[in-house]
């Protein structure tokens, strides 16, 4: 590995001279070692396994291929927008360029800060930021993704696995974006079969508390135990390190039921005891957006706005690690090859699930 720091609290952050007023005119990547880069974690940080890990895993692939050095920021559970927006001041201060937030919720505060520096990039994975200013910023960024794709073959292979047509959705905040993951699981399902049973539970209806929603394991177990407790044999989760605790509650329910993972592949990340019960996971590709935006701005070519990777451009998809969708393959390849046509426009508000 490289150079590769971690700023552990927001006191720690501050010691680098943040919450100074004045504009950067320069950025800081310097051309001969490549881009230095300030990754500022959503809450959960990394060793998620999920969401935040795969943002690294993009990271470790420009340090290897593009020079990059890295300096990562952790998020502490009941952050505000203020202190989120001097993580980012406090990076940009050090010079790092570019600056990738991780996390709808850093939105509001990218966009402060983006004003602010001019000459600095900022991306924000899942973000909003760019429709918050009075007018477009030339500097930032939103990479978003189209999950609902990647939940409807998920929920494919749910409908084409479960045994007892009933099964189950584990989300970690109620809020439009993991609303995405729902609609497109459930839709997924629906189009196998129309009469399996989908329970949906989500572990906090605050789209802000991601304490509660993506970093609480026993939260996650609960909700899925409950769920194969009621007859469900396959459960899917979108709730961060919470998910950890759905794996738990499948192990503990035993051979004929499954999980299904999320953003990265979690069969491989699991303990051994239980991949067995992996069935797949929906891959969110954080990592090749975020390698994408560091090339990017190394090359000069990064786009303000919204970039969205789907389906087509392999931004999402899923996992066949453990063979365990072998035999479902073509069923799963058809589903994907009718989302790419356009044959098949799969929702994204769980409301408007047919």
């Amino acid at each position: 590995m490289g150079k590769i720091a971690v700023i552990a609290t927001v006191a720690a952050l501050a010691l680098t001279g943040c919450g100074s007023d004045d504009k950067k005119e320069n950025g800081g990547s310097d051309s001969a070692k490549g881009p230095k880069v300030g990754l500022a974690y959503d809450v959960g940080g990394r060793g998620d396994q999920s969401f935040n890990d795969s943002a690294y895993k993009g990271m470790e692939k420009a340090e290897k291929e593009l020079g990059a050095t890295i300096e990562e920021a952790k998020a502490a559970p009941g952050e505000n927008d203020d202190i989120r927006a001097e993580r980012l001041r406090t990076l940009a201060d050090a010079g790092f360029n570019p600056i990738i937030a991780i996390g709808f919720i850093y939105s509001p505060a990218a966009a402060t800060v983006a004003a602010e520096y001019p000459n600095v990039k900022f991306a924000v994975i899942d973000g909003y930021s760019s429709t918050i200013p009075k007018a477009p910023l030339d500097n930032l960024s939103d990479l978003g993704f189209a999950e609902e794709q990647g939940s409807y073959l998920v929920g494919v292979a749910a409908a084409l696995k479960t045994k007892d047509k009933h099964v189950g959705f584990v989300g970690g905040t109620h809020g439009d974006l993991i609303k995405k993951f729902e609609a497109g699981f459930t839709a997924g399902v629906k189009s196998v079969d129309r009469t399996i049973k989908v329970d949906v539970q989500y572990l906090t209806e605050d789209p802000n508390d991601g304490a509660t929603g993506f970093e609480n394991p026993s939260g996650g177990k609960d909700a899925a135990t409950a769920m194969f407790d009621a007859g469900a044999d396959v459960v899917y989760h979108a709730a961060g390190k919470s998910g950890l605790g759905v794996f738990d509650a499948v192990q503990a329910a035993g051979k004929g039921h499954w999980a299904i993972g999320v953003d990265s592949d979690q069969y491989l990340t699991v303990d051994a005891a239980q991949q067995p019960f992996i069935l797949t996971s929906m891959l969110k590709r954080v990592d090749t957006a975020v390698f994408d935006f560091v090339k990017a701005v190394k090359d000069n070519t990064a786009k303000p706005g919204f970039t969205v990777y789907d389906l087509a451009a392999d931004g999402v998809g899923y996992s066949t690690s453990g063979g365990f969708v072998d035999d479902i393959a073509e069923q799963l390849n058809a589903a994907a090859e009718k989302i790419k046509s356009g044959a098949v426009v799969v929702p994204t508000d769980p409301a408007k699930v047919k």
